[in-house]
């Protein structure tokens, strides 16, 4: 076999394995996902575990401190945004009502159309508060999931701790890895810190703008706002028109742009000012590798895939700039010995 024949056979064989590591990985989403989840919030939380454990603290209790502090984050986070679901879900009939009214205008100008008139009057009238009664999950689906929501907590909970326990005989097992490894955590911890305060801030921003301009549920929309920031593109994206369609329901002028023409404008503050600002331009990945990170991580795995698409990405782009910077250093150094 020549050398073309055997590199088109080494391509084909890489191919073929991603693509099974891919179907396998979609095939085992309950299970890697939470694990995924995991490593990534294990990462953020890896100083706060180093400082504890420099100060004399067993890697135990470091490790149990970390995955309280992260229960508890996780836990104020939902009991937050309880009230505002809540707020959300008793808009559903409202926008449905409103969403319908603007489907029957659409339907009496497209009249000449015959057949197609029929069959949106259908789709509007089959899709009424059937549609809102789907969406909210039954006694006996609330039963079915609740094991599966509570076998992938532990898988949670004990990946994490069981991370933050041994990451440094993780990092030990591959030496050449190890000092890139902790650097790359390092970087993607300040990373996330700082993006979840900027997102905060982001938030608070537009609820106070809603509050002003009087649209309705400001701290959903600021919550909102602070959750969806997170994933990049596509969530500032989905508030941007989430907010376009609430504020035609809202007010019946142009009054009804203000709220979105808002959440552009603080969001391009935010993207072209505040985050470089803050995080520096040693982490900047390509635009086009986070937005496919973003849609994959979606595709494979749904929301929790999109969360932490981005993490997976940055730390893998922190950790070869870490180990490219130390590989240049070392050669560096041989040449002033030679």
């Amino acid at each position: 076999m020549d050398h073309a024949s055997s590199k088109l056979v080494r391509t084909c064989l890489v191919i073929l394995t991603f693509i099974a590591v891919v179907a396998a990985a979609r095939q085992a989403q309950n299970l890697l996902a939470p694990a995924t989840f995991a490593i990534v919030l294990g990462v953020v939380l890896s100083p706060v575990a180093s400082r504890l454990h420099d100060l004399g603290v067993p890697r135990s209790v470091s490790a149990a401190c970390a995955l309280l502090m992260a229960a508890t984050l996780i836990f104020m986070l939902i009991v937050a945004l309880g009230p505002l679901l809540s707020a959300l879900i008793e808009q559903v009939p409202r926008i449905q009502q409103q969403f319908r009214g603007w489907m029957n205008e659409l339907t009496f100008m497209l009249r000449s159309f015959g057949g197609m008139t029929i069959d949106l009057e259908r789709t509007i009238s089959e899709g009424g508060e059937d549609a809102v009664e789907k969406a909210i999950p039954s006694v006996a689906e609330a039963l079915w999931l609740a094991p599966n929501l509570l076998g992938q907590l532990l898988i949670f909970s004990g990946t994490l701790f069981f991370f933050l326990l041994t990451r440094d005989d993780i990092y030990s097992a591959v030496p050449q890895y190890r000092v890139a490894l902790k650097q790359a955590d390092r970087a993607v911890s300040h990373y996330f810190v700082t993006i979840t305060l900027i997102n905060l801030g982001l938030g608070a921003s537009l609820c106070g703008v809603l509050m002003l301009i009087g649209m309705p549920n400001p701290m959903l929309w600021g919550a909102a706002a602070f959750l969806a920031n997170f994933v990049l593109y596509l969530g500032p994206l989905a508030i941007m028109l989430s907010l376009l369609l609430a504020g035609l329901i809202a007010f019946s002028s142009a009054y009804a742009m203000v709220a979105p023409a808002s959440f552009l404008m603080l969001n391009a503050i935010e993207a072209q000012f505040v985050t470089p600002a803050l995080v520096g331009a040693q982490l900047k990945v390509n635009p086009l590798v986070v937005f496919l990170s973003i849609v994959f991580g979606l595709w494979l795995w749904g929301p929790l895939g999109g969360i932490v698409a981005l993490p997976v990405v940055i730390w893998a782009y922190a950790l070869t700039t870490a180990q490219s910077k130390r590989g240049t250093a070392s050669e560096y150094k041989m040449e002033q010995v030679a």
